[in-house]
């Protein structure tokens, strides 16, 4: 759940700061026409052109969006209910909905370890080819030799043994 999390916590600190430029904005506008110096005026224009667009749109558009994929990710980890049918019922989605906010949960990698299995999820057992302990017996000597990866060298006579 830590990286649906961390995006969150992304979203709100974006959306506190366009929060923030509005009346950032509007203090250094009405300072820089008091004491008329316009590179200030100007920069409180921007904020607040900044704030008045950009704060609906970093709540709205950003944080809100986020905050459901969590609650989906905290029903599949925290309370392991996996299938879209249990997930639709107990977040009051629609099936579709659910199965959309699956697929972007997916892409953005904030459900790692599960994979989709039709309208459902499950652990993904799956182990790297990598990190699979291989026996051979050496060809040059004949001693077992274990090791992971798909090659490796004899320890004992240096022979190119190959899984």
């Amino acid at each position: 759940m830590g990286p649906v999390k961390k995006a969150l916590r992304n979203s709100l600190a974006l959306a506190l700061f366009m929060t923030f430029l509005f009346p950032l904005g509007g203090v250094l506008l009405g300072v820089g026409l008091g004491i008329h110096v316009a590179p200030v005026w100007a920069v409180g224009i921007a904020c607040l052109g900044l704030g008045l667009y950009g704060c609906p749109c970093a709540w709205a558009i950003g944080y809100a969006p986020k905050h459901g994929y969590l609650r989906l990710v905290s029903a599949i980890e925290e309370e392991h209910i996996y299938t879209v049918t249990e997930l639709a019922r107990q977040l009051g989605l629609s099936e579709k909905e659910v199965r959309n906010r699956l697929d972007v949960c997916f892409n953005k990698r904030w459900l790692i370890g599960y994979k989709r299995e039709a309208d459902g999820l499950s652990l993904n057992e799956n182990k790297a080819l990598s990190e699979a302990v291989h026996g051979r017996e050496c060809p040059g000597c004949g001693a077992k030799v274990n090791f992971k990866g798909t090659e490796t060298v004899c320890p004992y006579c240096g022979t190119l043994i190959k899984r």
